[in-house]
């Protein structure tokens, strides 16, 4: 039964009368949607949560539609925010919404009976006029319900911050698009994160007086690391699903380097990996936990969902040559991907640089005399050689592909030279 998954899986933190839910799904194709705004040129790995889940009814014989915010994301959802955000053009958020769609389309299947729409919500918004608004959707809400949602309340709470009425009326907007796409698809079912519950509460609100038909609910969390830390955040930023912007062996070493206390539970959300199969990663980790075996899954598992099987084999090409391998066999579109992260860097706009002070620009010593130290050592390597001469020059005319400088110190410690065009 697909809810006992999703709870086994730890994806299930709220739901309307579960048990009239179970019953709704038990009876046939079902719709339902999770909605996506734009804020962003990419979603990152945080939106792989309801993603996935989308994904998991329709392989449960569910139709699901993805519904982008076109015009919701011109507006900015309150929930999770401590402050107003700032608004956005419009040409710039259609650009946005573009490059989303095309991030989010290989997650389902477009064919078929339970194929799955694409839907932006400035389609039936754009020529809402504001009497019809305040009739059609206003008149149904209570204000003394909207300031007690959390999103109002924890902003209300805040000296000096408040709320707009143009994020008030967010929710007011959501919940017209459960209404719009059950009249338009027979939807019933609005998933999102569990910071969204009181935003999907109002839709449903608003589909059973205005239709007076069923409609249910069901929140996925909003994952955190072991440590409590929000999870998809790191020191630098997000962790994006674009290539451009998280390359594809950065993405890989992300997944790599999860801690062990997170490694399993992160297999049951963001994989779909069966059960059974997570719970022997799991018995593995119990008796072997240094062999990173749950680790190695999970990274293979999300970078394939994410990248496909191209965008893994490089990942795990270039985590080979960096770790144990040759530098020399990396591809010029390998080392394209170092660029854009995975290593610290550093662009020399000359044709020539000083070993020492490379090792300063990639961060791999703090100063030339600390550098000197190393390269006597023997505790530097430059594309996959150890030198020890501390007044070496590198000419990029001996670079990888003309272009491109590896620098090692001792076993794992990379930094990455790129020179001109």
């Amino acid at each position: 039964m697909l809810i006992d998954d999703l709870k086994a899986r730890g994806l299930a933190t709220q739901t309307t009368d579960e048990g009239r839910l179970r019953s709704h799904l038990a009876g046939g194709m079902r719709t339902l949607y999770c909605g996506f705004d734009p804020t962003a040129d990419s979603l990152h790995i945080g939106s792989l949560v309801p993603l996935l889940t989308l994904r998991r009814f329709q392989l449960a014989g569910h139709r699901p539609i993805l519904l982008l915010g076109g015009a919701t994301g011109l507006i900015g959802d309150p929930s999770g925010r401590d402050a107003e955000r700032g608004l956005n053009d419009i040409e710039l958020v259609a650009e946005w919404m573009g490059r989303i769609e095309r991030q989010v389309e290989p997650f389902l299947e477009l064919g078929g009976e339970t194929g799955a729409r694409i839907e932006n919500n400035l389609e039936w918004t754009r020529e809402l006029d504001v009497i019809s608004y305040l009739r059609d959707v206003g008149k149904f809400f209570s204000v003394n319900a909207m300031v007690g949602r959390e999103s109002v309340r924890s902003r209300l709470r805040r000296d000096g911050e408040g709320i707009s009425y143009t994020e008030f009326s967010y929710m007011l907007l959501q919940a017209n698009d459960y209404l719009e796409l059950a009249q338009r698809h027979g939807c019933s079912l609005q998933i999102g994160g569990s910071d969204q519950w009181g935003n999907i509460v109002s839709g449903i609100d608003l589909v059973r007086r205005r239709l007076g038909r069923e409609a249910h609910a069901l929140t996925v969390p909003l994952v955190t690391r072991a440590d409590g830390v929000k999870f998809g955040k790191t020191a630098a930023g997000a962790v994006w699903l674009d290539p451009e912007k998280t390359s594809p062996y950065a993405f890989y070493q992300f997944w790599l380097n999860v801690a062990d206390a997170d490694a399993v539970s992160y297999l049951r959300l963001f994989t779909l990996l069966d059960l059974a199969a997570i719970v022997e990663l799991a018995e593995a980790v119990d008796r072997a936990p240094e062999r990173r075996e749950a680790q190695a899954e999970l990274a293979g598992q999300v970078t394939q969902l994410v990248h496909g099987t191209d965008g893994l084999s490089a990942a795990r090409r270039i985590s080979e040559c960096l770790f144990g391998g040759d530098p020399k066999r990396l591809q010029r579109s390998d080392l394209r991907q170092l660029e854009l992260g995975g290593v610290e860097g550093a662009a020399i706009p000359e044709r020539r640089v000083g070993l020492l002070a490379a090792l300063v620009a990639c961060g791999l010593a703090s100063s030339r005399g600390a550098a000197r130290q190393l390269v006597a050592a023997k505790g530097v390597s430059v594309n996959g050689r150890v030198c020890d001469d501390p007044g070496h020059e590198l000419d990029f005319a001996d670079a990888l592909y003309g272009r491109y400088y590896l620098l090692r110190r001792g076993k794992r410690n990379w930094g990455m030279l790129t020179g001109p065009d």
